[in-house]
């Protein structure tokens, strides 16, 4: 009784029961709509929010905020740049010199080709992650003029090699001899083995000490380049912009933006195109809220007609089917809410289940860069996904609530 009239009419209409039941039948449907429509919107975006920061962090854990490299391929008197480099920018927080190059990899018959990374271990570790993927073995046995080598899991498994095997490696480098030029080759020991997740470094990734991939691919005294650790990642961009300047010569800085931009780039199209494809399902689901109420009118039309005659405003009648569709809508969004945040919370727990039931493997390691499915739920995402379905909601009464308020009394009650 303390309601204003219009509301208290119009929750008043949402809980009777109607005489015709088609037009309840409806606005289930359209509840329902909303509800699936939320519901895969959340957990869609938070599928591809999860595959994006688990790109970034297994890309990060072998590659670097930034990079800084020669033009010439060599970067020479590396070791007082690298100490320039972290004292003169607080935001440095590491640095680690590299060599990296190709090469052909052999054992048991097998034969695989392979990106080589020389390091040095303990600098290593302040910049990547390395050694927290480390399954066997151990970074730390990468010591000076012992010639080990760490590999992938899969490029493990493609030479049929383990720990304590070893392996062939040759680079394009070539040595003269007596039988003319042939390729660098070099046997390494296998001392442990990695797994990052994503195929293509476990699949072709390969690590020896610093010194030893000096002295196969020929670097003398210099280093592709140095790795940087920053303090924020998300600004690796503008700090490799300001150190390029700061620096004494002619140097290439580049960050992990730039080195993988059109991975990161086709991910956020893809969040972008998913977000409008499924959008156009809550309004589809939204709109259909028009049929309900435009039925619902059409019933109501006696009704209406004496609420006028008793003195309600056309405002006050538009205002009761508002109030119906808003309710509906309402009610659709937060039950898609509660359902979209379930299943993205859970969604390590409900693939893996239908996978079983299924007998299907979704993402294989071998062709994606994943192979489970990651996610990560954002409140930002949730607030606006509410915002737009109740939007939409609220858009799709105002054409049957603005019919509603047209109505005559003295013809809608002309035949009653």
């Amino acid at each position: 009784m303390f309601k204003p009239l219009p509301l208290a009419i119009g929750l008043r209409y949402t809980r009777a029961k109607r005489r015709n039941h088609f037009i309840s039948f409806i606005s289930i449907v359209s509840m329902i709509g909303l509800v699936l429509g939320v519901t895969a919107l959340i957990t869609v975006l938070s599928v591809m929010n999860g595959f994006e920061r688990e790109l970034r962090e297994r890309i990060l854990g072998m590659a670097s905020h930034a990079t800084i490299q020669s033009f010439d391929g060599s970067l020479r008197g590396w070791e007082g740049l690298s100490e320039r480099v972290e004292a003169s920018d607080p935001r440095v927080l590491a640095a680690a010199p590299y060599v990296a190059g190709e090469a052909m990899l052999s054992a048991f018959g097998n034969i695989s080709g392979a990106l080589v990374r020389g390091i040095e271990p303990s600098a290593e570790q302040r910049v990547a992650q390395i050694a927290e993927h480390m399954v066997r073995g151990s970074l730390q046995g990468l010591e000076s003029g012992t010639f080990r080598i760490v590999l992938g899991i899969e490029l493990a498994a493609q030479l049929g090699v383990r720990v304590g095997d070893s392996v062939v490696l040759m680079a394009p480098q070539a040595s003269v001899s007596p039988a003319g030029v042939v390729p660098r080759m070099r046997r390494f020991v296998v001392t442990g083995v990695f797994e990052v997740g994503m195929y293509e470094y476990d699949r072709g990734t390969a690590f020896i000490h610093l010194d030893d991939a000096r002295a196969l691919f020929q670097t003398g005294e210099g280093v592709t380049g140095l790795r940087l650790r920053l303090d924020d990642l998300m600004q690796a961009g503008p700090v490799g912009r300001e150190i390029a300047r700061s620096l004494d010569g002619v140097f290439r800085v580049s960050d992990w933006t730039q080195q993988h931009a059109n991975l990161f780039r086709a991910i956020q199209m893809e969040k972008v195109v998913m977000f409008i494809i499924l959008s156009l399902i809550v309004a589809v689901a939204a709109f259909n809220i028009v049929s309900t109420l435009v039925m619902l009118v059409t019933d109501k039309q006696s009704d209406i007609a004496i609420l006028r005659t008793l003195g309600l405003k056309p405002s006050g009648v538009m205002l009761v089917f508002i109030v119906q569709g808003v309710v509906i809508g309402a009610v659709g969004i937060t039950l898609g809410v509660v359902g979209g945040v379930s299943l993205a919370l859970n969604i390590d727990v409900v693939v893996p289940l239908i996978e079983r039931l299924t007998g299907t493997e979704f993402l294989s390691a071998d062709v994606y860069y994943i192979n489970e499915l990651p996610s990560e739920l954002r409140v930002r995402d949730v607030v606006r996904i509410s915002v737009l379905a109740f939007v939409l909601t609220v858009l799709a009464t105002l054409f049957p609530a603005w019919r509603a308020s047209r109505t005559r009394p003295a013809e809608a009650l002309r035949y009653e």
